[in-house]
């Protein structure tokens, strides 16, 4: 081993950050080529391929713990695929992944915004093992850490939003994704008199919106994939804020999954 891949295989998470920006830059420049064109799949192929090429050249020995699917269903960046050029290597970071190429390939494929190409990193073993279930989510900003809870109903989050924020619950701005199965949520949300912007897709990019101050919502909340909880939670954690999920509801045709993770 030469002595630039020894000394690079001390570092950790942060000293590959560089290289973690040129596997997401180039997954998006790749799909951006795919915008309006109704290719969804197409956009969300080459986004794979182009940050899974990327990923030969980093110096760490890495695993997929969050990808396109088991390792029968995606054909790269699958569950537990070993990625890297220090795979194996004695002193090598060991780092898992959390990635999705592209997420919201619809609106990329019809040219609408906010499609992301999302990674996260982390030593391994650290990151939440996220099988295609359903997470119940809450998301927010610095101010709410102690004061929402999962365990809460919607009116006491939405209060002590409200409280901790020192604004109106009237003044609350909630995100959820539009999905039938939030029915009942969007009536509670609305019965408080609080905002409601509704979203297609991209509860990874609401999530960070609820987060940062100087976002367009206090409080992302509903159901929502546990991958992209996953990748949220690291996303808030190293913005200093706060997600709360649980998990446990099953995809349609995938409970099996579920139980064998303890989900």
């Amino acid at each position: 081993m030469d002595g630039a891949r020894s000394s690079v295989g001390m570092g950790g998470v942060g000293d590959l950050y560089h290289h973690f920006l040129e596997a997401v830059d180039q997954a998006a420049i790749s799909s951006a080529a795919w915008r309006g064109l109704g290719e969804k799949d197409k956009a969300d192929e080459a986004a794979v391929e182009a940050m899974r090429r990327t990923f030969d050249n980093v110096p760490f020995d890495g695993r997929v713990a969050i990808g396109e699917g088991e390792r029968d269903e995606a054909p790269m960046l699958y569950i537990g695929e070993e990625i890297g050029n220090m795979v194996g290597v004695a002193g090598a970071p060991k780092i898992d992944i959390a990635v999705d190429p592209l997420e919201c390939t619809n609106n990329c494929a019809d040219n609408s915004p906010n499609s992301i190409a999302v990674l996260a990193a982390a030593p391994r073993g650290t990151l939440l093992h996220a099988p295609d279930c359903y997470m119940d989510k809450i998301a927010g900003g610095p101010e709410l850490i102690g004061h929402i809870s999962l365990d809460g109903g919607v009116a006491y989050n939405l209060e002590q939003t409200a409280s901790a924020l020192d604004k109106a619950v009237s003044d609350v701005r909630v995100v959820a994704l539009d999905r039938e199965r939030h029915t009942e949520l969007f009536k509670e949300i609305r019965a408080t008199g609080a905002q409601l912007e509704l979203m297609g897709d991209g509860d990874v990019s609401a999530a960070i919106w609820a987060a940062r101050p100087d976002g367009p919502f206090d409080l992302l909340m509903g159901i929502g994939a546990a991958p992209e909880g996953v990748i949220s939670a690291t996303a808030i954690r190293g913005l200093g804020r706060r997600i709360r999920r649980t998990s446990g509801l099953p995809f349609s045709g995938r409970r099996s999954t579920c139980r064998e993770h303890g989900r």
